[in-house]
């Protein structure tokens, strides 16, 4: 099929690890039509983001920052080695393209893990209609801040086609009878922004906060009511989907820009162009703009997001029609039971690991250790039970044995480990050879003390008990000698069993934990 997907989970898993577990992710992608500067303008964003990171590398290390020189003055070209752009009416980019290297930003006290997304250019003569909506809803459903590039102005068939995706957040939030209350008014999709390139009626080119001020009027004039129902209907979709719509205009970039052999020289562009540039970045990676990626109501952390994309991407994989709302909600509810139950067997892991982990050393209880596996077991369920809110019951309910049945497979495990700190776990292997040992020095010893010494047979049963315990001790000798570590081990854990039993009394009580 020409117009299917490919997922490349190798490269996808390969970006995610490089996000340290835990951190929060923020997803900024664009999409709009051909042939309108989305690559041009990613290039742009990973130059900024460059910028911003050395400019911190360098205040750390305490070399000297040009502060009287604004960022882009630095740049003398836009190299075409990231996001691939180029002049000219041929479509460059096809379909959806992550940047490999995440880039890491300030946000309050944490720090946030920015990816960006490129898709391929909408409404060509070569794209059908379900792949432009295929790709706007992908793009859509990975975003967490999706910039709709559009050209020279907001125009109703931009409005009707984002409203056109927006119609599955509806279908499929009304779908879900599983979601607890307070998520009812929550809307599925976080900043839609419309940035507006080659806007051409600024009223004062020199003065860029009037120039913002006009956009966002004329963002207000475009989305007000309208008399018609229909127009009015894709107004009320696009505000009940996206938490935030906002707009930004940006001027043309110069005439050399869009011949073919332009090769990026920031000489050669357009000083208004330039500054609106520095201004949009600024904004876009703003702490107060720039937030992680939310779905059904919870801010994600990378591992969660990449099994998302894992789902979107399959959901999406014909390319050539447009998934159903259902399809999408049983893709979006699979991908959340499976993070409730990977955080819950996590969460349930890193706390029985500091109680009977391998790094631990004390022996406990095999009663007290099935009750800390009972607490913690219903913790964990708990972590469970506050994710995995979105679906069917019936597939929740699944998930939530899956992750009990993990949980009591690390328990198996944790419950070995300790049971080789007992004390007396392997001392068969001592005590028996000790036994004999002990047992033929004590007849030799009675036979010696009553039996004649003219007797052969005492002489003969003296000699091989004698033989007997030399034996014994010997093979003991040896067993030490080569468990040597074991044997130091074993000592270890009958002071340390000797210990515990005179610490509580005599009753053998729970262990003191590391």
């Amino acid at each position: 099929d020409k117009f299917a997907f490919t997922f490349h989970e190798d490269k996808l898993n390969s970006i995610m690890a490089k996000v340290p577990p835990g951190w929060k992710v923020a997803v900024i992608s664009v999409v709009g039509a051909f042939r309108t500067g989305k690559s041009f303008l990613l290039s742009w964003f990973l130059t900024y983001l460059h910028h911003v990171n050395k400019k911190a590398s360098s205040s750390e290390e305490g070399d000297l920052v040009d502060e009287n020189r604004k960022w882009f003055e630095t740049v003398e070209t836009i190299k075409n080695d990231g996001f691939h752009w180029r002049g000219g009416s041929e479509r460059n980019t096809t379909g959806i393209w992550m940047w490999s290297e995440p880039h890491f930003v300030k946000r309050g006290g944490e720090t946030l893990a920015v990816l960006l997304v490129d898709s391929q250019g909408m409404f060509d003569n070569e794209t059908t209609m379900s792949l432009t909506r295929s790709i706007f809803g992908l793009s859509t459903l990975l975003s967490s801040y999706q910039i709709y590039n559009v050209d020279k102005r907001i125009q109703e068939d931009n409005l009707q086609q984002l409203a056109l995706f927006s119609e599955f957040a509806r279908v499929a939030v009304e779908a879900d009878t599983t979601r607890p209350e307070k998520a009812i008014d929550e809307k599925p999709f976080q900043t839609i922004e419309f940035l507006v390139r080659d806007w051409q009626h600024f009223e004062d080119e020199e003065n860029y906060d009037q120039m913002e001020q006009e956009m966002n009027e004329y963002l207000e004039k475009v989305i007000s009511q309208r008399e018609a129902e229909e127009m009015q209907d894709t107004r009320e979709q696009i505000s009940a989907c996206f938490d935030k719509v906002t707009c930004f205009g940006l001027t043309h970039p110069g005439m050399a820009v869009i011949k073919k052999n332009f090769q990026g020289e920031v000489s050669k562009m357009d000083e208004t162009f330039l500054n609106l540039l520095d201004r949009y970045c600024r904004r876009v990676f703003h702490e107060k703009n720039l937030k992680p990626k939310v779905i059904h109501g919870r801010e994600v952390v990378a591992a969660e997001l990449g099994s998302f994309i894992k789902a979107y991407a399959e959901m999406f994989a014909s390319g050539a029609s447009f998934p159903e709302a259902t399809t999408m909600l049983e893709a979006m509810s699979s991908a959340n039971n499976t993070n409730a139950v990977n955080l819950a067997v996590t969460d349930y892991k890193e706390h029985m690991s500091r109680i009977s982990g391998p790094k631990c050393s004390n022996y406990i209880r095999p009663e007290a250790l099935q009750e800390d596996h009972r607490q913690l077991l219903a913790k964990s369920l708990s972590v469970f039970d506050s994710i995995a809110t979105f679906g069917s019951k019936r597939s929740i309910e699944g998930a939530r044995k899956t992750a009990i049945d993990q949980i009591n497979a690390e328990f198996e495990m944790f419950s070995s480990i300790n049971d080789g700190r007992c004390p007396w776990a392997g001392i068969e292997t001592y005590a028996v050879p000790a036994s004999v040992g002990l047992v033929a020095y004590i007849l030799r010893s009675m036979a010696d003390f009553f039996c004649s010494a003219h007797s052969q047979t005492c002489r003969n049963s003296s000699e091989m008990l004698s033989h007997i315990y030399a034996a014994a001790f010997c093979f003991m000798f040896i067993l030490a000698v080569t468990k040597a570590k074991q044997l130091k081990d074993f000592f270890q854990s009958v002071v340390n069993f000797a210990k515990l039993f005179l610490a509580n009394g005599g009753d053998g009580g729970k262990a003191k934990r590391d």
